[in-house]
This record gives C-alpha cells, structure tokens and sequence, in this order.
C-alpha cells in the first residue's frame, strides 16, 4: 500500500543533532551495541504515528522523549523540542479516500513535535493537523502506533497471553477492517446526533 523511505531525528531521545535514515527496497537493519539508540528509532517510528503513552515509548511523561543533554566537557544543553518527521512514498490514492484523508499526493511526510511546556503538533506535508488527522491516514494498513507491524520486546509473548477480545484487534488490523469499523462508529454517532436535533422540543 506504501512503504518508508525517510525518517529525520531532531532532538528526540539520544539523536540531538538532525538524522536522516534513509530507507533502501527491500530488508534494512540497524545494528549496533547495547545503548547507542536503536530503540530509539523504532520509538521514534511509534510517536510519530501518534502513541499517546510515554510509558509505551519507555518514559515517564511525553517530555522524556526530548534530548535531555549530556554531561562533561564537550556536554550538550538540553533541546526544548524533539521532532520526527517520516516520509512515505507510493500511498495509494483510494486508501486516503477510504481514510478519509484529502491528500492529492503520492508521497506524504507525516511529522510530530513536542515541546517542553507540553505543547504537541503534527504536520502532514508541512501542514498543521490534528492526530486524527494521522491516525485515520495508517487506520487499516497495518502500520499504526497499535499494530502488529511495530512489536516491542516482550510484545509477542503479551498478544498470545491477551484476551480474545484483544487479540481480536490484532487480526481485525492486520485484515484492514479497522477503518471501516471507525467509519461505521463515527456515521452511526452523527447519526444519533442528527436525530437527537429533530426530536428536541423547539
């Protein structure tokens, strides 16, 4: 349906300066010793879909994800905002329809900040959103904050051990029904609004 091709880090977690990793076809791996940020990227990917939980992102609160700069003495200050912005390319035009999403481009780059005060914003092609904005545009596709396509370590082991109810989610994402069901959800709340207006008294 589309594939990563770019991800830049400014300021989140251990990256401070601006890194571009660019993703080649076919199977890209990050290799390196204990400690120096490849979870980071993978918690990188997870917030700019738009993970709400600072616990899931290996924190205490959304403003852990900021660089938080490091002692000696070559240090670096603290960065006041953490950015990640991650770039798609071959979107198919009928899912962003389906999503709901008006975007007449076949390449999109979604981008998140956070600041220190605890502001938050997302940008899809330089473009202020709102999050719903993001999560309608993965909603389906397998690739959201929620699916089976980002497994932490432990997650596996967490999914087999869950509920049916909540492994259900997983097989309903990885069928890409989700979207539709939100649809359905949000026609059907519209609906009972609409109704709710005629049969008010005047």
């Amino acid at each position: 349906m589309f594939k990563f091709d770019k991800i830049r880090l400014s300021g989140f977690k251990s990256f401070f300066d601006n890194v571009d990793l660019q993703i080649e076809p076919g199977l890209t791996g990050v290799v390196g010793p204990n400690g120096c940020g490849k979870s980071n990227i993978s918690d990188a990917i997870r917030w700019v879909l738009g993970e709400q939980s600072a616990k899931a992102l290996r924190g205490g609160e959304m403003a852990d994800v900021i660089f938080s700069g490091t002692g000696g003495a070559r240090g670096r200050k603290p960065t006041g905002m953490a950015e990640v912005s991650i770039t798609i390319g071959d979107v198919d035009d009928e899912n962003l329809v389906a999503a709901g999403v008006d975007l007449n481009f076949n390449e999109v780059t979604v981008t998140r900040r956070v600041f220190r005060d605890g502001g938050s914003e997302y940008f899809l092609n330089g473009t202020g959103c709102r999050l719903r904005d993001v999560q309608q545009l993965f909603m389906g596709t397998g690739i959201g904050r929620n699916s089976y396509s980002i497994m932490a370590q432990g997650q596996i082991t967490q999914i087999i051990q869950s509920r049916p109810q909540e492994r259900r989610m997983v097989f309903e994402e990885a069928a890409g029904i989700t979207k539709f069901k939100q649809q359905k959800k949000e026609a059907l709340r519209k609906l009972d609004y609409t109704c709710l207006l005629y049969t008010s008294p005047s």
